[in-house]
């Protein structure tokens, strides 16, 4: 009788410790609204060193194929040769799904980038589905960094077939 009740007393302290803290609140996705929102501003103001700070030290960006970028430093050189070269925005930002489970957020979406040539010449639009992880870190501008990322080709928008030719 003694061992089955220092095993209940067991399994019930531990299974606090196994459980996931997981929270959805309303602060949660507003602030981080505001920091997705501050990339994309970073984007279009052409700002690599805060596009850099947005991320964490050790992120790890998935491209497809070997495109991978691994580290603040390499996406703030990628970021700075983009912007030397051309005006970027995002014209297109669908959430799908945001998750919280502790100090971290799972974020899927749909965004559509426009890039235009800085010398003239025609824009693209370049549109993607993105899985991001985000943490909540003070050291951030925004109260969240970008810990890993991975970005596929977006479903087709309504209206146009899998070539991206409109109907």
């Amino acid at each position: 009788m003694k061992i089955k009740f220092k095993l209940f007393i067991i399994v019930l302290f531990s299974t606090k410790a196994w459980s996931q803290d997981i929270t959805d609140t309303t602060a949660l996705k507003q602030s981080l609204e505001k920091a997705t929102a501050a990339i994309r501003t970073a984007f279009e103001k052409g700002d690599a060193t805060l596009v850099a700070r947005l991320h964490s030290p050790e992120v790890i960006k998935y491209f497809g194929g070997n495109n991978v970028v691994v580290g603040r430093n390499a996406v703030e050189k990628g970021a700075r040769e983009w912007f030397q070269n051309s005006k970027v925005e995002f014209v297109e930002n669908i959430v799908e799904s945001t998750s919280f489970v502790g100090k971290v957020a799972i974020q899927t979406s749909i965004f559509s980038i426009k890039t235009t040539p800085k010398s003239g010449g025609t824009s693209t639009i370049g549109r993607g589905r993105s899985m991001v992880i985000y943490v909540q870190d003070k050291s951030s501008p925004t109260g969240w960094l970008t810990l890993r990322e991975i970005v596929q080709e977006a479903p087709p928008a309504s209206g146009e077939n899998r070539a991206g030719i409109s109907f």
